[in-house]
């Protein structure tokens, strides 16, 4: 089961720009956030990338992309019709082949030398199925991530059969659902943005894409329901990374996305050493 492609979806209507803003990286050196998910593709061994984009986009991401931009070919989703929707448009591009897929708006540090995608390949090539990489969430949080409910895998601590799959289940829905044996109480396995994916699964939103259309589009078509099938079909498992995530797309997720990358980088002593700075200048009577 070796993963030569890749997915990023990039089409949302409130996600498109987000690829296109700049962080500061581990090593110092200013990059857009696309080129720095593309890296973290690339370093795991893959080797074509398609990205779902709004139409139109294809020149801008190019520029973002930088020196990677070779690897990348462009797909649209000429119209809004939900995630799910987004990446059944490069099911020609994935055939019948397993495939890596990232979303656009988040961005990882790893604690291992292995990036966090990297870590999921591994797995998903040593298991030789589908895994979705996971983070214990707190339950506060459910209302931006797709959650999944099993139970660990015997002899494993990170590894976990899934069971059932909903998208930004409420509190309760969860508690019903996707409570995991072992798990802290109030916590969740939360998606983590990065997927390794069966063929299957493009066949899946194939029929899900084709009763949409043909009943008119009622609502979008979500990539979660389709996960929930594919884990009553076949082997379908999540793995706690050793890494943390960053939805750059929520309220100050783009500062906290860039105050990791310069704890966790090269920068990290001068970059301490102005946020102590700052918050002497913050605290009391410093107006």
């Amino acid at each position: 089961m070796k993963i030569r492609k890749a997915v990023i979806t990039a089409a949302g209507p409130n996600q498109y720009r987000l690829p296109l803003q700049r962080f500061v990286d581990l090593d110092g050196t200013e990059r857009t956030a696309l080129r720095i998910i593309v890296d973290e593709a690339a370093e795991a061994g893959v080797e074509e990338i398609a990205v779902v984009v709004q139409p139109g986009q294809s020149a801008t991401y190019t520029e973002a992309a930088g020196d990677r931009a070779r690897m990348l070919q462009f797909i649209e989703q000429p119209q809004p019709r939900g995630y799910g929707e987004a990446l059944f448009r490069a099911a020609p591009f994935v055939g019948d082949q397993p495939f890596l897929h990232l979303v656009s708006d988040h961005l990882y540090i790893s604690r291992q030398a292995r990036r966090c995608a990297a870590q999921l390949v591994e797995a998903a090539q040593a298991e030789h199925c589908s895994v979705s990489a996971v983070q214990a969430t707190r339950e506060s949080m459910l209302r931006y991530y797709g959650a999944v409910g099993g139970r660990r895998v015997p002899g494993r601590n990170d590894l976990y059969k899934i069971e059932h799959v909903l998208e930004k289940p409420t509190p309760t829905e969860a508690e019903q659902r996707l409570v995991v044996p072992g798990l802290r109480a109030g916590h969740y396995l939360c998606f983590f943005g990065i997927h390794v994916l069966s063929p299957a699964v493009m066949e899946i939103l194939g029929r899900s894409v084709a009763a949409a259309e043909e009943a008119g589009w009622p609502e979008p078509v979500m990539l979660s329901p389709a996960l929930e099938i594919l884990a009553q079909r076949e082997r379908y498992l999540a793995l706690e990374l050793d890494g943390v995530r960053f939805n750059i797309g929520v309220k100050y997720g783009m500062l906290h996305a860039q105050l990791a990358l310069a704890l966790a980088g090269k920068d990290r002593e001068e970059t301490l050493a102005r946020l102590v700075e700052l918050l002497a200048g913050l605290g009391p009577g410093s107006a």
